[in-house]
């Protein structure tokens, strides 16, 4: 039996209202999560010691642990698996957390109903709505099973409850920020009931060897609510990210204790629900006959998923002093970057005097540096009102002295983009092994890269006058 003896002198504790870190003393700003103010004095704390006690289960040398109990069991639904890792591991517990109105609730309905089986319960508990609202849900999206149990509670004892009545394998809990103790003193959602229903479910998931997934709200920063604790706790935490005026979904993996953090799973959503895309890339194209001014394709990495996706610009004369730069799905900094190369290094000085609208098709949202190339070409292309190449694709970074760097992962976009019927790439020099069958263009500058477009284009792109005379 562990022995405490507690110290002569209490000494008063300050926490962080934000991330539950603790002090000995009061601080202005947070040392952990670098918030001002939210030091606050939570009383005196006792200096306890604890004495050796009796152990549980002897230490083991590793290799004879036995691991099949951890062995994942899939989902029902391949993209997610994609990102778990093969399925969920018994007795993990996941944090879900995304946008509202992303497709959260949607899509865990969904994994409930195809993860419950005759050896498998599933126990779907919703703080957030009542249980005929999801029952809606569910036959719209044909969620519907036997072995899925459906609960509406806000209270951990009750939910507690329903683990002991119904022994899941499996239990969603929607969502964790609104469900509440009545031990712990505090509003739900507040720091100390966020703590204690996350720690009593994932005791109640270590015992029972049961999986569980805790979907988690976001701030309007788009950081999860609630303490950072909340994250160290949980073996996996998912991101649920998308546009809502569009159709693609991504799970991203932020934490993974059983697999990679960087799968993506993609989705997309439709009337019926949202299912899963083994293929994305046709969401991210506009398949034309002819090719048009303004545009150009590029391969982004997605986690280890290689996506081919499409670049358009368009240039207009301005009508005001200072002309508009308007960005959808690209970072404008970035989009500022490429018109300042192909000004200083690619000689079409007069953009800087137009109006110009670069966007992504489909709500993909491209950040990564290897779409830079993909950019400046369609800008160009845009400001000479002529076609690239069909069938192009343009992938590399381009630094501000215009050269062209090398990114990772060329040869697994070549593949990709030679899998969709692709003949011609633009790459940085080195791109290694290429599909048979396709061409692909070493450039090692701006200059160079602009070589793409026909000579008459580029001798009609748009100049300053001094250049003109």
């Amino acid at each position: 039996m562990a022995a405490r003896t507690k110290s002569t002198k209490d000494r008063p504790s300050y926490r962080c209202t934000e991330c539950g870190w603790t002090a000995v003393k009061w601080l202005g700003r947070c040392p952990e999560c670098q918030a001002w103010g939210t030091i606050e004095e939570t009383g005196t704390s006792a200096v306890r010691t604890t004495a050796a006690g009796r152990v549980s289960t002897a230490a083991l040398p590793i290799g004879q642990v036995d691991g099949r109990s951890a062995t994942a069991r899939s989902t029902g639904v391949d993209e997610l698996d994609r990102v778990l890792g093969g399925g969920l591991v018994p007795g993990a517990v996941v944090l879900f957390a995304g946008e509202p109105g992303v497709g959260k609730s949607t899509l865990l309905l969904d994994v409930a109903a195809k993860a419950a089986s005759d050896d498998h319960r599933t126990l779907y508990v919703t703080a957030e709505e009542s249980a005929s609202q999801v029952r809606m849900r569910a036959d719209r999206i044909n969620a519907l099973s036997d072995h899925l149990y459906l609960a509406a509670e806000t209270d951990l004892s009750a939910v507690l409850g329903h683990l002991d009545a119904v022994k899941p394998s499996l239990l969603v809990l929607d969502s964790v920020q609104t469900v509440a103790s009545p031990e712990i003193d505090g509003a739900p959602g507040g720091m100390s009931q966020i703590r204690e229903v996350a720690g009593a479910l994932i005791r109640a998931s270590k015992e029972r060897g049961m999986s569980t997934i805790l979907v988690g709200h976001v701030t309007k920063e788009g950081a999860i609510a609630g303490p950072r604790l909340l994250e160290h706790l949980v073996d996996v935490v998912l991101s649920f990210e998308g546009d809502r005026h569009a159709r693609l979904r991504l799970v991203r993996g932020v934490k993974n204790r059983y697999g990679a953090t960087d799968e993506v799973g993609c989705f997309e959503l439709h009337d019926e629900g949202i299912t899963g895309l083994a293929d994305p890339s046709g969401l991210f194209l506009t398949r034309r006959d002819e090719a048009v001014p303004g545009t150009c394709l590029t391969v982004t990495l997605e986690g280890k998923r290689p996506l081919v996706a499409e670049v358009q610009a368009l240039t207009v004369d301005s009508q005001i002093p200072s002309p508009r730069r308007t960005t959808s799905g690209l970072e404008t900094s970035r989009v500022s970057m490429m018109l300042a190369v192909l000004e200083q290094r690619g000689r079409i000085t007069a953009l800087g005097k137009r109006d110009i609208y670069s966007a992504t098709v489909g709500g993909v949202k491209l950040t990564e540096p290897a779409a830079d190339l993909a950019i400046a070409l369609a800008l160009a292309s845009a400001a000479s009102d002529t076609p690239l190449p069909k069938n192009l694709v343009a992938i590399g970074e381009v630094g501000l002295a215009g050269e062209v760097r090398r990114v990772t992962g060329v040869q697994r976009r070549l593949a990709e983009a030679h899998r969709l019927g692709f003949t011609h790439a633009l790459v940085p020099s080195d791109p290694g092994k290429v599909p048979a069958g396709m061409k692909v263009t070493e450039v090692a500058d701006m200059g160079e890269a602009l070589g793409v477009l026909p000579r008459r284009a580029r001798a009609q792109a748009p100049r300053s006058e001094d250049e003109r005379r």
